[in-house]
């Protein structure tokens, strides 16, 4: 009976099971053909899918096959993005610092001393600090793939060209011409991590583009020096323009904003949009005249005085090492052309450290509950307040001593070039690359003034000993502008408050874990 009564039982059970699994069944097969309708007839859909409305389509796309879970899983096409500003950032410095690699060389084929090198290497500051306004404005304008493209295309054409110079007055020229097509790369880095990444993210992509103007001097310094010990300083340019003339086509052919993106789907844009990306940047008209009213406010704000200030700072060590390190290796440290190729790379890769751990700690401290300022502040204000240990090679006559000493004190500087994304909090959302061309504008004055400067210096007193201590000067002014008069980190007003606008509230971590 007991045995019966457990074979009914179970029997049951199995029957009522059969009948939910195929009831189950017949529900799944209606609920997908429901939904597959849903893709193929509704517009909305897919305007949901692509961020914008199309013609309804008469077979289903890629995405609209894809599963349910699959399509609700975001894209990670911000990365591209931010692989091929790295790179571009990469060709940006080589074509800015090829000339240091070659300076040793030139300077006695061209006759040169030393204050005729650093005007040299002044030159390309001259004209990039001058179209920093206009290359910012036209950024805002035109928008950041064709404007790249075309500076990347002008800029390493200059570069090769630079190769056949026979002159000084020729090769001034052609860095004059560089400066002027290199004007609008930051800006359009600050508005591509701006519109692409979230802001607690925002950080540390800003340390991964910056990443390459140290990464690509650390990896193929010891390569110009080869190249220029084997064919000849003329044979930098020559390589170096044209890895930028091919590197132009390739970002025209793959960036793309946001909204206009075909790669990315909602859930990635949802991604950067809830959680503190720029979304609309207010694009101005084509006939719209230049903004001397807006660059006037953003001028006249404490907030951007006290990063422009800062960004000198922080710029002066950056030139030093851009322009005068290699020469500084053979002339005071005695060390051959080879030599000096194989160790001058050491503190680039100390600096591209600098600039990750610079991101990381400013992502970080968001994620702790640190506000904007504090997290954007403290690795900027800690990496300044290091970067005078540079003086300490004056010390000692041991050089991989000096080269430990002025790899930390690149470190420190690489830590402190984490203000492309505070500017990225602070700017205007319709200004956001003519505000990075303010900022580029006045912290670039220091690719004139130090090159210069370090050039008089070595001249008159036969030694560097000076000039890093001028260097180290300017840090410590730096670290003082970003500490007592930065303030809190607001958003700029476009309209203040007398003519109807609101108050920029300081502005918060909205991180969402």
């Amino acid at each position: 009976m007991t045995i019966g009564g457990r074979f009914v039982i179970t029997w049951k059970n199995h029957r009522t099971a059969a009948r939910r699994r195929a009831s189950g069944k017949i529900i799944k097969r209606c609920l997908t053909g429901i939904f597959d309708h849903a893709m193929i007839a509704s517009p909305m859909v897919e305007m949901s899918m692509y961020g914008h409305s199309r013609a309804k389509p008469t077979t289903p796309t890629r995405d609209d096959r894809m599963p349910d879970t699959a399509a609700r899983k975001p894209t990670r096409v911000r990365f591209l993005m931010l692989f091929l500003v790295f790179v571009g950032t990469v060709v940006n410095y080589v074509d800015r610092a090829n000339l240091s690699v070659a300076a040793p060389l030139l300077k006695h084929e061209f006759g040169l001393d030393p204050v005729a090198i650093g005007v040299l290497f002044s030159a390309y500051s001259w004209t990039y600090v001058l179209a920093n306004l206009p290359g910012g404005w036209v950024v805002d304008r035109f928008g950041s793939r064709a404007m790249y493209a075309l500076a990347l295309l002008i800029w390493s054409s200059f570069t090769f060209l630079q190769g056949f110079a026979g002159r000084f007055a020729t090769l001034f020229g052609l860095r004059l011409g560089v400066g002027v097509a290199e004007a609008p790369t930051f800006p359009i880095n600050n508005r591509v991590v701006s519109i692409w990444f979230a802001q607690r993210e925002r950080g540390r992509a800003t340390s991964v583009y910056l990443v390459g103007q140290y990464i690509g001097m650390a990896a193929l310094t010891p390569a110009l020096f080869w190249i220029a010990g084997t064919f000849g300083w003329r044979a930098i340019f020559f390589a170096t323009g044209l890895v930028g003339i091919v590197w132009a086509g390739i970002w025209y052919l793959l960036y793309r904003d946001p909204e206009q993106c075909r790669w990315v789907n909602q859930a990635e844009l949802e991604h950067i949009r809830r959680r503190g990306a720029v979304v609309e940047t207010g694009k101005p008209a084509r006939g719209e005249p230049f903004p001397w009213r807006k660059l006037a406010i953003v001028f006249s704000n404490r907030q951007i005085v006290a990063i422009c200030a800062g960004k000198f700072a922080s710029l002066s060590s950056l030139y030093f090492f851009l322009t005068w390190f290699p020469s500084y290796l053979i002339s005071e440290r005695h060390m051959t052309v080879l030599k000096a190729g194989g160790v001058a790379s050491v503190p680039f890769v100390a600096a591209s450290i600098g600039v990750l751990a610079g991101g990381a700690l400013s992502d970080w401290l968001l994620r702790r509950g640190a506000s904007v300022g504090t997290a954007r502040k403290t690795p900027i204000i800690t990496g300044l307040l290091l970067v005078p240990t540079m003086t300490l090679t004056v010390l000692t006559d041991t050089n991989w001593i000096v080269i430990a000493i002025m790899s930390f004190a690149f470190f420190a500087q690489g830590v402190a070039s984490a203000s492309w994304s505070l500017i990225g909090d602070i700017a205007p959302r319709s200004m956001l690359g003519i505000t990075g061309g303010a900022v580029n504008f006045v912290g670039n004055l220091s690719g004139i003034v130090t090159p210069i400067a370090i050039g008089f210096i070595v001249r008159e007193t036969g030694s560097f000993g000076w000039a890093l201590g001028l260097i180290s000067v300017f840090a410590v002014i730096g670290a003082l502008c970003y500490t007592f008069l930065l303030g809190e980190v607001k958003r700029i007003d476009l309209d203040p408050p007398e003519r109807g606008g609101r108050s920029p509230e300081p502005l918060k971590s909205t991180v969402q874990d």
